[in-house]
């Protein structure tokens, strides 16, 4: 998995994918200390735009043609908060 940084959460709302994931793992209630702004835990994770596009592509062209293109790979490659580290 790609490491990125955490950009300051100061004024910004929490991403959706760390609330849902807090979340799941709090049965199914968002957890208290996620108000409505971003904290460091839940602040959007810095992304290449390019490992993005990339991605999706891979996930697109492989819907389309039916046959591996990389996009697990690709996907691997994204920060992802959702999974246990």
């Amino acid at each position: 998995m790609a490491k990125s940084k955490v950009v300051d959460p100061k004024g910004q709302q929490p991403e959706a994918l760390a609330t849902f994931a807090a979340s799941a793992r709090n049965d199914g209630r968002k957890p208290k200390e996620i108000g409505l702004e971003a904290t460091k835990a839940t602040a959007p994770l810095k992304t290449s735009p390019a490992l993005k596009q990339d991605a999706a592509t891979k996930v697109l062209r492989e819907g389309v043609l039916g046959r591996k293109q990389g996009a697990d790979e690709a996907i691997d490659k994204l920060p992802d908060r959702t999974r246990r580290r």
